[in-house]
C-alpha cells in the first residue's frame, strides 16, 4: 500500500478489498460471507428505507510496534448493537457472529491496517438494516448485517488539539424518551443542520442541551462530553445520550489515575467551573475543547488559552492510545488480537 499517505489520511471512506455479510431469514442467522462488491441488493420496500430500521457501530483496529493487529473493545460494540436492535425491534446479531464478522473483515483487509507510528487506524463499520419489505409501520422479517472497513486519520483536522464548540438551543439531536441512547442513523440525520451551521461558523462541533428543559448539558454531536474540575471527571447522565464506549473507557482510566468519577446531570451554569473539557468517542478518542461559545447570551467558557490540551485530558488520551496500540499493558481485557 505504498500509494497511501498514511500520515496524512483524513477521516473518510476509502475502498478496501472485501466486506463481510450475514443474512437473517426465516427466523435465523445464516453464514458469514465475504464480498468484494461495494453495493448491496435491496428491496424497494425494505424497512431500512422507509421506517428507519437501521443501526450501526464504529470501532477501530490498530497495528502495534510488534506488528500485531489489535481491535479495541469488540464485545462492547456487539452488545451495544444488540441494545440498538432492541430499541427499534430488529433481530439481534449474536455476539459470536458480530465478533467473527469483524475479525474476518479486518483479516481480509489486513493490508489496509495503517503502520505503527502513522497516527492512523483501520475504522470498522458494522451495519444492521431491515432488508425485508413492508408497507405499513412494523418490523421487517429479514435483516442484513454487514461489516466494512476503511483506513482513517484523525476525525477532527486539528487532531489532538483544542477546538472551539458552540452551544445550540435551536436544534435537538434526539427526544428525551426517543432513540438518543441507541446508535441509529436517525440521530445523526437530526444533527446535520446544526453541525453544518457550526462548521460554517468555524466550530468543530455543537454542544446540545437537554431537549426537554434546555437547562442541562447533553452531548456534542458526534461525541460524549466530559469536564474536569477538582480532580473529578464529570460526564452528563441523560436518557438521550448515547453510552460511549470511549467515555466508559476514559472513566475507568480516570478512576485508576485517582480521579473521582461523576456521571450525573450537569447544569449549563456548571460549564463556568470546569478546568478542562472535551469531546470523546471512537472517531476522535478525545478532542479537547478550547472554548464553548453561547451566542444566545454572548458568553464564552474558555478551557485552553495556549492552544494546548489540559494535563488530565492529555494523560487520559496518551494512556488510552498506548493500550490501543499495545504500547502499554491491557489489564481490562479491552483488546482482541487478530490472529
Amino acid at each position: 500500500m505504498s500509494t497511501i499517505d498514511w500520515a496524512n489520511l483524513g477521516f473518510g471512506y476509502m475502498k478496501t478489498d472485501f466486506n463481510v455479510r450475514c443474512y437473517y431469514r426465516n427466523g435465523k442467522w445464516g453464514e458469514i460471507e465475504a464480498s468484494d462488491s461495494e453495493y448491496i441488493p435491496l428491496h424497494i420496500a425494505a424497512t431500512a428505507l422507509h421506517y428507519g430500521q437501521e443501526a450501526f457501530e464504529g470501532l477501530k483496529a490498530f497495528r502495534g510496534k510488534d506488528g500485531q493487529i489489535r481491535i479495541f473493545r469488540l464485545e462492547d460494540n456487539a452488545l451495544r448493537m444488540q441494545s440498538s436492535s432492541r430499541g427499534i425491534l430488529m433481530a439481534e446479531v449474536p455476539v459470536d457472529i458480530f465478533s467473527n464478522a469483524v475479525k474476518k473483515a479486518v483479516k481480509l483487509n489486513e493490508r489496509f491496517v495503517p503502520p505503527y507510528g502513522s497516527g492512523a487506524a483501520l475504522y470498522i463499520r458494522p451495519l444492521l438494516i431491515g432488508s425485508g419489505p413492508q408497507v405499513g409501520v412494523r418490523p421487517a422479517e429479514e435483516y442484513l448485517f454487514l461489516v466494512f472497513v476503511t483506513p482513517v486519520g484523525p476525525y477532527f483536522k486539528a487532531g489532538f488539539k483544542p477546538t472551539p464548540v458552540m452551544v445550540t438551543r435551536e436544534f435537538d439531536r434526539a427526544a428525551p424518551q426517543g432513540t438518543g441512547n441507541i446508535k441509529v442513523g436517525g440521530n445523526y440525520a437530526a444533527s446535520l443542520r446544526a453541525g453544518v451551521k457550526a462548521h460554517a461558523l468555524g466550530y468543530s462541533a455543537v454542544l446540545y442541551l437537554d431537549p426537554k428543559e434546555k437547562k442541562y448539558i447533553d452531548e456534542c454531536g458526534p461525541a460524549n462530553f466530559y469536564g474536569i474540575k477538582n480532580n473529578c471527571y464529570i460526564t452528563p447522565a441523560s436518557s438521550s445520550i448515547l453510552p460511549s464506549i470511549t467515555n466508559k473507557s476514559l472513566m475507568q482510566l480516570a478512576e485508576d489515575m485517582g480521579l473521582t468519577i461523576e456521571r450525573r446531570r450537569v447544569s449549563f451554569e456548571e460549564l463556568a467551573t470546569f478546568e478542562e473539557a472535551g469531546q470523546c468517542g471512537t472517531a476522535a478518542v478525545i478532542s479537547p475543547i478550547e472554548r464553548i461559545d453561547d451566542a444566545d447570551n454572548g458568553t464564552s467558557f474558555v478551557y485552553s488559552k495556549d492552544g494546548e490540551p489540559g494535563p488530565v485530558s492529555k494523560n487520559l488520551y496518551q494512556k488510552l492510545r498506548a493500550i490501543q496500540y499495545g504500547d502499554d499493558v491491557d489489564p481490562y481485557g479491552w483488546i482482541t488480537i487478530v490472529d
